[in-house]
């Protein structure tokens, strides 16, 4: 069994699609990260950048418990697990993992500012007109980098990998973020064609009563979303 630390955002659908792409057993442990969950020691044991997702596998190697933060990282482990969605052949595997790490490099850092600057940042005050444009316009271009890779392919590596699944979540807000996704062709091609998946559409779901897009949030949630440095980070140990 493995358990899941977990709230409904892109990097953590990312896990629960796989899970449920593998058939994998899992439990999930909410995290809620408006109250501060992902300070508590017993979290940050398992996960010291307080950050979610992070997993226990209770049947890793040699059949010991096993601690795995940062998503790009547990979908490796999964599928090195699962023998799925992670390619035996060398040279297969690492345009896999080329386009695993552009993305917890490059797709979710932007995305996440999109997200922050057209959610969030609404409720602090100051101009930041040119933070969201800056981000969006950035955003735009890896969206136009996927677009040109699936013009050759009809995923990112060639077969349905962990890269796509690593990608998907962090296309979903398309819509709040004000993009028009079908001036992407492939990319609105591969979108559809993932979204329609079963266990897709299972991962997604997963604590959807959850979600929240910064609407009527609280000044103290906010606080703990967002205002954490570094000193505060080492109060919480």
């Amino acid at each position: 069994m493995i358990d899941l630390y977990y709230a409904p955002t892109p990097n953590g659908w990312k896990i629960t699609i796989m899970l449920e792409e593998c058939s994998l057993p899992y439990s999930i442990i909410p995290i809620d990260l408006g109250i501060g969950d992902q300070f508590k020691p017993e979290f940050l044991s398992i996960s010291p950048n307080n950050r979610i997702p992070a997993i226990v596998d209770h049947e890793g190697p040699g059949g010991k418990n096993i601690n795995i933060f940062e998503s790009g990282a547990i979908l490796f482990y999964l599928g090195e697990k699962s023998g799925k969605f992670l390619p035996e052949d060398p040279t297969e595997r690492i345009k896999v993992l080329e386009w695993l790490f552009w993305q917890v490099g490059g797709l979710g850092p932007m995305g996440g500012q999109v997200s922050h600057f057209v959610n969030y940042a609404p409720n602090f005050p100051g101009d930041h007109s040119y933070s969201e444009k800056r981000y969006k316009n950035e955003y735009e271009r890896l969206l136009s980098v996927m677009n040109n890779t699936l013009n050759e392919r009809e995923y990112l590596a060639g077969e349905y990998s962990i890269a796509d699944m690593a990608s998907f979540p962090w296309i979903t807000a398309y819509k709040r973020y004000e993009i028009d996704l079908d001036k992407y062709e492939s990319l609105r091609r591969w979108f559809d064609s993932i979204k329609n998946r079963e266990a897709v559409r299972k991962g997604i779901d997963v604590g959807k009563s959850k979600r929240s897009f910064g609407e009527k949030i609280s000044k103290e949630r906010l606080q703990t979303m967002f205002q954490q440095d570094g000193e505060t980070v080492r109060q919480k140990k």
